[in-house]
């Protein structure tokens, strides 16, 4: 059994598997999918796990260079935006409008979908490289 780090098997190997510059999705339960994107399921109940508890587990482990978000997320979701900037730093934020991400999402190695409930929480974070 894995000691430490991410214990989710799907997760750990998408992680494991990334190059330099591509996408991971960490999204609410409401964000559409597409169906030939993989989708790494998490959600249990409404709220659990949640978005940033996501993201945070995520960091841990995957190197981000910058990252993409709706531009109505600011506005729309201010407490959990303000909650966000922290977790990702000096990083790069990108603020695209939510029908452009939704497209995006295509593009994504997979989509990890959590139990979050709260509009636009969704992050598009692009792999950087540790050396």
């Amino acid at each position: 059994m894995k000691k430490t780090g991410l214990l989710n098997q799907p997760l750990s190997a998408v992680i494991a598997g990334m190059g330099h510059g591509d996408m991971l999705v960490i999204a609410d339960c409401g964000l559409p999918i597409p169906a030939e994107v993989p989708r790494i399921d998490l959600a249990l109940t409404a709220g659990v796990p949640g978005f940033l508890q996501t993201l945070a587990a995520i960091q841990q482990e995957l190197q981000v260079e910058g990252a993409i978000i709706a531009r109505e997320m600011p506005e729309k979701s201010r407490d959990l935006y303000q909650a966000l900037l922290p977790l990702l730093g000096k990083v790069d934020i990108v603020q695209i409008e939510h029908e452009r991400f939704k497209e995006m999402t295509k593009q994504a190695v997979a989509v990890v979908r959590t139990g979050e409930c709260t509009s636009y929480a969704n992050v598009i974070l692009k792999s950087g490289v540790v050396f």
